[in-house]
């Protein structure tokens, strides 16, 4: 079934699986156009800054980028592009049998790695948007990010359940979007932490 939603006067045609995504990329647009920084402060600072937020930021980035790599050989396989998935000579690996399940293709007559290559992407935009003081001046932007690396996080954990259940095999590029995952939530863990021990320290004084 298709949904139609409206976001910002624009007509949305697309799955309920999907919706979640488009609302936050909403929110996030319509935050950034009211606290817009300039193009050459917002270089300066992604750049050039050293907060330990901005750090967390950058990994998930990163990792992020490494997920998009595994993803996008993935779906070259899952289209015909290429004909094999090469795995390291260890057992419980089958990538080609993994990928090529009817499962993988059961979503929105799309292969899953190609809605990995989307759902990763945005993870990356969320993580770069924006400058390092984002927290303070854009909190919407950091609770977006939040919200999308714990749908990725309860994505990426069914998804290595079922490849064991339903397989008794792993894909290996899949994993390497485990990673990112667990950085992510790191990072909000200790973003949390600072956040209770600032207000803590505020109480006291």
């Amino acid at each position: 079934m298709v949904d139609h939603t409206t976001i910002a006067g624009v007509v949305w045609r697309a799955p309920p699986l999907q919706l979640p995504s488009l609302i936050i990329v909403a929110v996030v647009v319509q935050e950034e156009d009211d606290s817009a920084m300039k193009p050459e402060e917002l270089s300066y600072q992604l750049r050039h800054g050293s907060s330990a937020f901005l750090a967390r930021r950058r990994a998930v980035l990163g990792l992020s980028l490494v997920a998009i790599g595994a993803m996008g050989t993935i779906a070259l396989y899952q289209v015909g592009i290429i004909k094999h998935l090469p795995e390291p000579p260890l057992p419980y690996l089958n990538a080609d049998a993994v990928d090529a399940a009817a499962e993988a293709y059961a979503y929105v007559a799309t292969p899953d790695a190609v809605l990995g290559l989307a759902s990763y992407g945005l993870t990356a935009v969320l993580a770069a948007l924006g400058g390092a003081d984002r927290a303070d001046r854009q909190p919407w932007i950091s609770l977006a990010m939040a919200a999308k690396i714990a749908i990725d996080a309860l994505g990426a954990a069914k998804l290595t359940m079922d490849q064991w259940t339903r397989h008794r095999a792993f894909c290996s590029y899949c994993l390497l979007a485990l990673p990112e995952v667990h950085a992510a939530l790191r990072g909000l863990r200790r973003q949390q932490e600072r956040r209770e021990h600032a207000f803590a320290q505020n109480e006291r004084s």
